[in-house]
């Protein structure tokens, strides 16, 4: 991480804070993440790369994408960033899990071909809240 105040940045914006939120469990390309947010690509890339300069992501290059999470290292203070803020941040949990679940299971018939590393290492035990 560069510092406190790009990690602020990086997190300071609901669109980046949802992104985050989505990868702190599944690795996920910038394509699906424009489908999920129903968002254009280049503006979710916009965001990612803010993320990512921010060190706040782990990436994988798979063909021509490139999968993203949140790097393990980070996923104790976002977790619990998550439980002391757990006001409404603008847009419902609930359903960005629901189009994120209908966007992975369609990722075997879709452009995305799915990260080959990311997605097979197993992540943190621990316990979100799902309904925040």
């Amino acid at each position: 991480m560069a510092n406190i105040v790009s990690f602020a940045k990086a997190l300071g914006d609901p669109t980046r804070w949802r992104i985050v939120r989505m990868v702190m469990d599944e690795p996920l390309c910038v394509c699906e993440l424009a489908d999920i947010l129903d968002m254009p690509q280049s503006s979710v890339s916009s965001h990612v790369q803010i993320i990512r300069k921010a060190g706040l992501l782990e990436s994988e290059k798979c063909e021509k994408w490139t999968y993203f999470r949140v790097e393990a290292k980070y996923l104790k203070i976002i977790h619990t960033m998550e439980n002391l803020f757990s006001a409404d941040h603008g847009h419902d949990w609930n359903e960005d899990q629901a189009k994120m679940a209908k966007r992975l299971s369609e990722r075997l018939d879709s452009c995305c071909p799915g990260p080959k590393k990311l997605g097979s290492r197993k992540r943190t035990n621990l316990q979100r809240n799902p309904a925040k």
